[in-house]
């Protein structure tokens, strides 16, 4: 039957090592794939360091950086005109070039998109009526609207934002794992709230929103301002970013550093943690001057628990404490016989001076001998095995009932807390110094630094603190760079590129974008509209940019294809492949089994569908070194595990991905409980079940074509409406927007 054009390949076998590049065209996704035999990897590495110091002496200077230069747009365009500037813009640009740009996508197509784009969910058939049947000039305003208002929405541009400031649920190096979700749950509370971009970073940089520092009191009393409570959360970006809890390799500072900058700046600094960068104006005392902003952070617990929970906490520690004892007393007294005369016997076999050293009282022995009695320790040591190999039979059943005891009793779990961040004042004093290779145990004490960052004015002062003065500077309308990033990395999120091409780098190596007029001009709107992450949102969607269809008749666009096959000046929409998130969060809606509830602890994933689940965005992700903890359906569809800042997930094309919609087990109990759910909303009538199927999972009406080749396809089929939910969830239009 017509289907969305088939977008599954798979790759020839072999060792390669790959460099993939993706567009978009109008009948998919096409890879392209520069592959080397994994013998020239070596070789290719060399090359590109070669490279690199040969660039050295061609380092770019701040001047060189267009990302810093002022906004330049039309000289007619003003921000606050009544036209839409990115549609003027782009309509200049394409009889520039001399396109075309293809009509608007029909009202479905355009619902569907933005739906998914706005919440990560698909448009219900009764949003489906009454955009339809909204025949106002503000229809498409209203629908926009109503999703950004949808607490959803905070669900999906959270995940955005989680993927490019790193966050992960388990890391066996990270002490805020446990509670970290509270950090995330904050993030969907702050974009549902349309906290302004700016209180959004300051917030996580310094848990505070505003930009004052103190208060004054009704009697002239001036105090410094404090974070409020729930605001405590919000550093749990920092925490991310400590790999202990006495952070002794300042993992956390740089973790800070490395993030901040990419996330926010959208200059990449971590290669100066060890050297200059090669390209961009960024040295290795750049990097340590502001590693130094965050050198005073240390970890702080902060309890979550009631008055009732603490009390009960304390009275079953007690009742574990006391059963331990006595399970460890009886324990012992069973041990002892057998345990001294091991003991005895090995003490026997050494020479009789170092006899004599290990038989002293510890009080009596010398610092030389102490080092002697601790190197014997180990040696000395008697093993559970070791005692019981000697028991005679009885003995060891009474004893493995015992220690069975003990394992069986459970100490009570650990009260509920957060770990976040707190300035030591102490460390604010530290001189610092920059780091061999970024090792903390190898200051290099002739290179000493002060607090400082990137770009940082003449005349900065660090009066209100190292973080607030940097936080200062970040966050203020006139460094345009912080804004350009962000307006940036919005576009990318609505049309899967950016007008920049990368959006954790505006340093020197990627070219100044063609569509430069278009991002300043978006800049300088949302700088009028405070930072209002919300109206840029809207500004995107209601574009006609952003309205226009995704498919078109190559005959009849020949010319836009030979003048811009890439799509550079947007000209129709880019077809784009749902993220995994979005995916199994519409196969759960489908089954009638996605729990919308926001909000607590991250969940393992669960492939049986006995209950509701919740979205995509609870599920646990992470890593470990021997372990790899992302479920993987994400892994397959190209999600994140929070190792790195990612600006932009990949949109690979593979095998797994068909083979998961096809076989797991998650999927066919899906598609059982979406057969069955159109069955009875059909009343068992196949043409209804057809026509309501294609709305709920494809968000249109099927062709008349399309009705008469399901109809055949079904024909052997006993349990047709089971047999139609599967194929329509392995429809590649299932989980792609267009």
């Amino acid at each position: 039957m017509p289907r969305f054009p088939s977008l599954r390949t798979t790759g020839a076998p072999g060792i390669y090592f790959v460099v993939r590049t993706t567009s978009l065209g109008y009948d998919g996704v096409v890879s392209q794939s520069f592959r080397c035999q994994w013998y020239l990897v070596p070789l290719l590495g060399w090359i590109v360091i070669a490279q690199a110091v040969a660039n050295d002496l061609k380092r770019a200077s701040k001047e060189d950086l267009w990302a810093l230069e002022t906004l330049r747009f039309p000289g007619d365009v003003e921000a606050s005109g009544e036209f839409h500037l990115i549609d003027t813009i782009l309509d200049s640009e394409h009889q520039r070039v001399g396109l075309r740009a293809v009509p608007q996508a029909d009202r479905l197509t355009w619902l569907r998109r933005v739906s998914f784009d706005l919440i990560g969910l698909a448009p219900t058939i009764a949003d489906q009526e009454a955009f339809l049947n909204d025949r106002s000039e503000s229809a498409y305003e209203t629908v926009v609207d109503r999703l950004l208002s949808d607490s959803q929405h905070g669900v999906r541009y959270a995940r955005h934002w989680l993927d490019v400031l790193r966050y992960a649920d388990i890391d066996e190096r990270m002490p805020a794992g446990s509670s970290l979700y509270h950090w995330r749950d904050w993030v969907i509370r702050a974009l549902n709230r349309n906290l302004p971009y700016d209180a959004f970073v300051r917030t996580q940089l310094t848990g505070i929103e505003v930009r004052e520092r103190t208060t004054i009191n009704a009697l002239g009393y001036r105090s410094r301002r404090k974070p409020r409570l729930d605001n405590l959360f919000a550093l749990g970006y920092l925490a991310r970013g400590a790999t202990s809890r006495g952070d002794g390799d300042h993992a956390l500072a740089m973790s800070a550093v490395e993030t901040t900058s990419s996330a926010f700046l959208g200059m990449t600094v971590a290669c100066a943690k060890c050297h200059d960068h090669f390209y961009d104006p960024i040295t290795l005392e750049d990097y340590y001057r502001m590693k130094a902003l965050f050198d005073p952070l240390i970890l702080r617990d902060i309890p979550l628990a009631t008055a009732p929970q603490i009390v009960q906490y304390g009275n079953d520690l007690r009742t574990y404490e006391l059963r331990k004892k006595d399970i460890d007393e009886a324990i012992a007294l069973i041990e002892a016989p057998y345990r001294d005369r091991l003991y005895r016997e090995r003490v026997e076999m050494l020479t009789e001076g170092i006899q004599e050293i290990i038989r002293k009282p510890d009080s009596e022995r010398s610092p030389e001998e102490r080092k002697i009695a601790d190197d014997y320790f180990p040696v000395l040591r008697i093993d559970v095995g070791k005692i019981r190999e000697v028991m005679p039979k009885e003995v060891a059943t009474n004893y493995d009932a015992t220690r069975d005891q003990l394992k069986a009793l459970k100490r009570p779990a650990a009260l509920p807390n957060f770990l976040t961040v707190e300035e030591d004042a102490k460390r604010r004093e530290i001189v610092r110094y920059v780091l061999n290779s970024g090792e903390a145990s190898r200051p290099e004490t002739n290179r000493v630094v002060t607090p400082g960052f990137l770009f940082e004015p003449e005349g900065t002062e660090f009066s209100d603190g190292f973080r607030e003065s940097f936080v200062d500077w970040l966050t203020a309308k006139e460094n345009l760079l912080f804004g350009r990033v962000v307006v940036n990395r919005i576009w990318q999120w609505h049309f899967g590129k950016g007008l920049h091409s990368k959006a954790n780098d505006f340093g020197s190596l990627a070219e100044e974008p063609p569509l430069r007029p278009l991002l300043d001009g978006l800049v300088a709107e949302f700088l009028a509209h405070d930072f209002d992450m919300k109206w840029l949102h809207k500004r995107i969607v209601l574009s006609a940019a952003y309205r226009r269809a995704s498919a078109f008749d190559e005959n009849q666009y020949q010319a836009n294809q030979t003048r811009d096959r890439g799509n550079e000046f947007y000209w129709r929409f880019p077809l784009r492949r749902l993220e995994a998130e979005p995916i199994y969060d519409a196969l759960l809606a489908l089954a009638d089994q996605l729990n919308l509830s926001e909000g607590g602890p991250s969940y393992e994933v669960d492939e049986a569908l006995d209950q509701p689940q919740r979205r995509g965005i609870y599920l646990k992700r992470g890593f470990r070194s021997q372990e790899n903890r992302l479920p993987v359906f994400l892994e397959a569809f190209d999600a994140e595990d929070g190792r790195e800042s990612c600006e932009r997930r990949e949109q690979t094309v593979t095998a797994p991905q068909a083979l998961w919609l096809m076989n797991n087990p998650l999927v066919h109990q899906a598609t059982r409980a979406f057969g069955a759910r159109l069955s009875a909303l059909a009343a068992g009538e196949r043409l209804l079940g057809i026509e309501l199927g294609y709305r709920m999972a494809l968000g249109r009406s099927p062709t008349p074509s399309e009705i008469q080749t399901v109809l055949k396809y079904l024909e052997p089929y006993p349990n047709s409406f089971e047999a139609l939910a599967w194929m329509l969830v392995n429809l590649d239009e299932f989980i792609y927007i267009r």
